[in-house]
């Protein structure tokens, strides 16, 4: 309990009071977008032709990732004009309004809350490919707020290092637990409403994140350092460049265009030209390909084709939420352990094998809710190593390219890098999904059954995954330990930066800087 109420006192009162209202929104942003992201998921295999239904969806959500870009590039240049809590807030009221869209149409063209006792909904006239416009509407909004979230930390506590670690480690944990239990609400909501009006508490849920947001105090430490990094990390540092920027709003969004496409010719450069980092792009790219193939592709198919009810994939993905929410804290716990991301990432490529239960339950499931819980239980491991591999992963980037050999003159070699290995996700998301979908539904209208399509789909492309994420984590040096200690450099105390010797050594400071970083702000609101 001691250092519980170290951490805590290390905040002023206005910290914490900041910090109180980002978790409440941050949570109630989770829950509407499970509701939503469900909702669509499912009515998308629902309303898309049985001969098209993956193919279809996985063009669909391919399309959505693009968008989520775009929506990065738009907001950046509000980031720098306006108070980031306004410009989130603003970001989340939009995302409501984009999923009340298909709400309002479906409304408007004879659709219905699903009937008592029905087994069906009563679906509106509209056609099911307008999925494909409100799934890019929303991918822009989701990509907006997804970039602010990473600024409005810096705007909350500063930029202590420490104190931000901290935060997010917090806000990580609760935004998991919303997760989960949103999954498995919207579970019983679709059930209940129908998959075209289950998502009706998203634009609540979205508003009330938004309201939340705005208590946020607009504190001093709202500079140019801190926005700038985070922008750096998105590729999008062209909008607060050095030279003096236009005033011009398009002008930005286009410098942001600039920059990002920018950023990945960087950081292309940066992976495939050295051993260090070549690595990412098989154990960061493809395990969170496989990650949300996991859940956006194999838990709808599952439940669409075997257990015949497509509501229950929100259990199936609830399972995934809970195993990422573990994985977190497991990071949480055993940093001092486990210092370096290659355990987590062959635990991780090991569970991906666990894939295989899924022919094997197909050829035995009934059409019982029993058998999502137990799919959900399977997904639970299997998630857990992804989420612990791609945290650690996360922070062993962040310090491999904090040194200055890797310092690039127009953008930020870490925001090049991850702007890289993102672009490859989503090219390899684009690409397989729709190709893989196929698969599915021609494997349905040959057999009328997906055994087949598990096995290729999820065994066999998981398996392969894993022999190439293992393969991967043997190229950094000293990588041939079972739990190395340092990756080249990287978690060697003798190349560890002298600011950060150590956490209790931070902490003390914090605790020491408290009064005076609170007396500095006196001083300014009272200037």
């Amino acid at each position: 309990m001691g250092r519980v109420n170290e951490i805590w006192n290390s905040y002023s009162w206005a910290e914490k009071r900041n910090i109180a209202f980002y978790i409440i929104g941050i949570m109630m942003y989770k829950f509407g977008l499970e509701f939503f992201n469900g909702s669509i998921t499912t009515l998308a295999t629902d309303r898309f032709k049985s001969a098209q239904t993956f193919t279809k969806l996985g063009a669909a959500q391919g399309v959505n990732q693009a968008a989520q870009c775009v929506g990065a590039i738009l907001i950046a240049p509000l980031i720098k004009k306006f108070p980031t809590r306004s410009v989130l807030a603003c970001a989340i009221f939009f995302f409501g309004l984009m999923t009340a869209l298909l709400l309002i149409v479906d409304a408007a063209t004879g659709g219905e809350i699903k009937p008592k006792g029905a087994k069906t909904p009563v679906y509106g006239t509209w056609n099911p490919n307008l999925i494909f416009v409100v799934w890019t509407l929303s991918g822009i909004c989701y990509g907006m707020v997804e970039l602010i979230r990473r600024v409005i930390p810096a705007d909350i506590v500063g930029g202590n290092v420490s104190k931000l670690r901290r935060m997010d480690a917090t806000v990580h944990i609760f935004y998991e637990v919303a997760g989960t239990a949103g999954a498995f609400a919207s579970s019983t909501s679709i059930s209940q409403f129908g998959n075209n009006y289950s998502f009706f508490m998203s634009p609540v849920f979205f508003a009330l994140a938004g309201t939340a947001w705005l208590f946020v105090s607009t504190l001093s430490f709202k500079d140019g350092s801190a926005v700038r990094e985070e922008l750096e990390q998105a590729g999008l540092a062209e909008v607060d460049g050095g030279r003096k920027s236009s005033g011009n709003y398009f002008v930005q969004i286009w410098e942001a265009a600039v920059g990002f496409v920018q950023s990945i010719y960087v950081g292309s450069k940066l992976v495939l030209t050295n051993r260090r980092f070549i690595w990412l792009l098989p154990a960061y790219t493809l395990a969170l390909y496989l990650h949300r193939a996991l859940e956006n592709t194999l838990a709808p198919a599952f439940a669409k084709r075997v257990l015949s009810v497509s509501a229950w994939s929100q259990i199936i993905v609830g399972g995934s939420n809970f195993g990422e929410l573990l994985g977190a804290l497991a990071v949480l716990f055993l940093s001092d352990s486990v210092t370096t991301p290659l355990p987590w990432l062959r635990l991780d490529a090991l569970m991906l094998n666990l894939v295989w239960v899924l022919p094997f339950f197909a050829t035995r499931a009934t059409h019982d809710v029993s058998w999502a819980w137990k799919l959900a239980g399977i997904f639970i491991p299997i998630s857990f190593g992804w989420a612990a591999g791609d945290v650690s992963l996360a922070a062993y980037i962040q310090s491999a390219l904090s040194e200055s050999q890797f310092t690039q003159t127009k953008v930020s070699a870490l925001g090049a890098v991850m702007a890289f290995l993102y672009s490859s996700y989503i090219v390899i998301n684009a690409v397989l999904s729709v190709v893989l979908g196929r698969v599915f539904d021609k494997d349905f209208t040959k057999n009328g059954n997906i055994t087949f399509g598990l096995k290729m789909v999820g065994g066999v492309q998981f398996s392969v995954g894993c022999a190439i994420i293992l393969l991967s984590t043997l190229i950094p040096k000293g990588a041939f330990a079972f739990n190395p200690k340092a990756i080249g450099s990287v978690g060697s105390k003798a190349n560890a930066h002298p600011e950060s010797a150590s956490e209790s050594e931070v902490d003390e400071k914090d605790l020491k800087m408290r009064d005076a970083i609170d007396a500095s702000r006196l001083d300014k609101t009272g200037a």
